[in-house]
């Protein structure tokens, strides 16, 4: 049953109601039960009656899909890049199989990062139990044992995944502007350890009818300002993982329930988990963060728990269109000075890339990323976030303070 045939019944059905609601009393019952019928029709239902089933193939090949050596996703046999429309007048199951394709391209660079970047898969929490939810993140076999340099990756909110930056752009660009391999490669022959954060997987869904108590990371022990702030982000998270979860399952064929990891169960608190376990414990004098969209608000919630650590381990962070906001968040002022001093942020505009963006918020430098779409500000910036690595490194190292203006101004080490 067609979109346009379903609309057809619909406006014949206003139409007699409105020719009713002229007439007399006989005309107006019949005018209530039409507005009855009306309000019984479901019409995601009728969109169901003849669309085709919800099943797809759970590898590229499946989809007759992969990736050319340019790394971008073309058909096998056509050559032609991905149509989303692929059936016309039937969204829903577009949609059904954008999504199918976009889990499978999830697996896909969980593998490049193995196989290509020689990264290991780390399980979180580190001391979970066989039958608890876990999650995982990404390092390379230095991370941990590197003296001099640590790259720590973050991408944004949404679907995507460890490794990504952001899916759209896998599946209609490339791989290269779309996950953070080029960043992961280049760290590594520069000589960085590599820590890749997963801070979107923060629980596991199953099925409704096999389980009846959700399980809750709270502790009961903790202090109550830091429960009422856990419970002020989690709230916040759910709100915004409904959005993306409605966006990304638009129609749920099966009622789920989520069953939170521990420690992990936001953004926020996965980073803060990380850090914790991971990079406190590093040998690296310098670690360096790359944090895209709300992987930034998430890096700022991550100085506010562990300012003092973050201020002594920390060389620079580069911030990609990041959505924090130093007000919202309540960071101090002790906060904002030193991301005026160590951070700079490669926000969309139309400008040139590196050049200078008036910011309406006192903490860290805006440049331009090259680019006015939000998704390809990480790509785009990649290579003067690596020279702003590496100057930052120098000054450190010369101990020699580098004032923001010059880093957003790209006025060279020498020229001082």
């Amino acid at each position: 049953m067609s979109f346009s045939f379903i609309t057809l019944i619909l406006l014949t059905i206003w139409i007699n109601m409105a020719q009713l609601q002229q007439g007399g009393p006989d005309e107006k019952e019949k005018t209530t039960a039409l507005k009855d019928l009306l309000s019984r029709i479901d019409l995601d239902e009728l969109m169901k009656k003849d669309e085709p089933p919800l099943e797809f193939p759970d590898t590229l090949e499946g989809f007759e899909y992969a990736f050319n050596e340019k790394g971008q996703l073309r058909h096998i046999k056509t050559g032609e890049p991905f149509v989303f429309n692929y059936r016309e007048d039937l969204h829903r199951w577009n949609q059904k199989r954008y999504e199918a394709l976009g889990e499978i391209i999830t697996t896909y660079v969980y593998e490049l990062l193995e196989k290509e970047c020689h990264l290991k898969k780390v399980t979180l929490p580190v001391d979970a139990t066989e039958s608890e939810p876990k999650s995982f993140i990404f390092m390379s076999e230095d991370a941990l044992t590197n003296p001099d340099k640590l790259m720590v990756l973050i991408h944004g909110s949404g679907v995507v995944r460890a490794g990504q930056w952001a899916r759209r752009l896998i599946i209609n660009e490339d791989l290269d502007s779309g996950t953070q391999i080029p960043y992961i490669k280049r760290a590594i022959e520069e000589g960085y350890g590599v820590i890749v954060l997963n801070p979107n997987e923060n629980y596991i869904e199953v099925e409704k009818t096999k389980v009846q108590v959700q399980l809750s990371s709270d502790s009961s022990d903790e202090p109550a300002e830091k429960r009422e702030r856990k419970d002020k982000i989690q709230k916040e998270t759910k709100k915004r993982r409904d959005f993306y979860e409605k966006y990304r399952n638009p129609q749920k064929e099966k009622e789920t329930v989520q069953l939170y990891i521990r420690d992990n169960g936001s953004p926020e608190e996965h980073a803060i988990y990380v850090w914790d376990h991971f990079i406190a414990e590093s040998a690296a004098e310098n670690v360096f963060f790359v944090a895209h969209s709300y992987g930034g608000l998430a890096f700022v919630e991550l100085m506010i728990q562990r300012e003092a650590d973050v201020k002594n381990k920390v060389t620079a962070v580069a911030l990609t269109d990041s959505v924090h906001n130093v007000w919202h968040q309540e960071a101090g002022k002790t906060i904002r000075e030193w991301m005026r001093e160590n951070c700079c942020n490669w926000v969309s505009s139309s400008e040139p890339l590196d050049t200078s963006v008036e910011s309406m918020l006192p903490d860290c430098p805006r440049v331009s990323a090259g680019t006015e779409r939000h998704e390809l500000t990480s790509w785009k910036s990649f290579p003067s976030i690596f020279k702003f690595f590496s100057e930052a490194s120098e000054a450190k190292n010369s101990s020699v303070q580098l004032a923001p203006t010059r880093r957003s101004n790209r006025i060279k080490y020498e020229e001082l």
